[in-house]
């Protein structure tokens, strides 16, 4: 059975990558099983390269296929801030609601809220070469503040287009469905069953 890392700390990314690729007959391992792994620098100036770099890096240190995501929120009246910055937009250490409250006060009476969630997947085999990549989009609008408990980083105060609730305050099933996420991992899914049923 293949082997698959999912190269991530972030326990929320790691649950819905995980609850969409249980179905596939893969071995899902995470970083928490590789307590001592050296942790790369996020020094790509784009979700792309950053996804790569990290997917990279993982497979070549533990011998193993791995599935690294870059993902973040780009304001239109911001000029796509925060982007590759996201989570860490108020300071390296910064957490949800300190990133959240700094970018809501930078759209402080602004009327444009359009905004767009963005991931890139990387999948990198164990020799470090790169197998597949997949973008997700999610477009919506910024609140005046956040609404809702699920989810984290910036759902509370994203609202996706076609829905009046924040993924804050949408279920996980809603979410797996339509996230930048979601989007991505279909196109990953879809490559690994092609590629495991050969």
């Amino acid at each position: 059975m293949m082997e698959l890392l999912i190269a991530t700390k972030n326990k929320g990314k790691i649950s819905e990558i995980c609850e969409k690729l249980s179905r596939l007959q893969i071995k899902l391992k995470n970083l928490s099983d590789f307590p001592n792994l050296e942790e790369p620098a996020e020094t790509g100036e784009s979700f792309s390269e950053n996804a790569i770099l990290k997917a990279k890096s993982y497979a070549l240190q533990t011998g193993l296929w791995s599935l690294a995501d870059d993902s973040g929120l780009e304001v239109e009246s911001l000029g796509g801030k925060p982007g590759i910055f996201s989570a860490r937009y108020a300071g390296e250490k910064a957490s949800d609601e300190e990133n959240i409250r700094k970018l809501l006060h930078e759209l402080e009476g602004v009327e444009n809220r359009k905004a767009r969630f963005v991931c890139v997947m990387a999948l990198c085999n164990e020799k470090g070469k790169i197998k597949f990549l997949a973008e997700g989009v999610c477009s919506g609008i910024i609140t005046s503040e956040p609404r809702g408990n699920n989810g984290f980083g910036y759902d509370p105060i994203f609202i996706p287009d076609g829905f009046e609730s924040t993924f804050g305050e949408l279920s996980v099933e809603i979410k797996q469905q339509i996230s930048h996420r979601a989007e991505a991992l279909k196109k990953i899914i879809s490559f690994l069953c092609n590629f495991t049923a050969l």
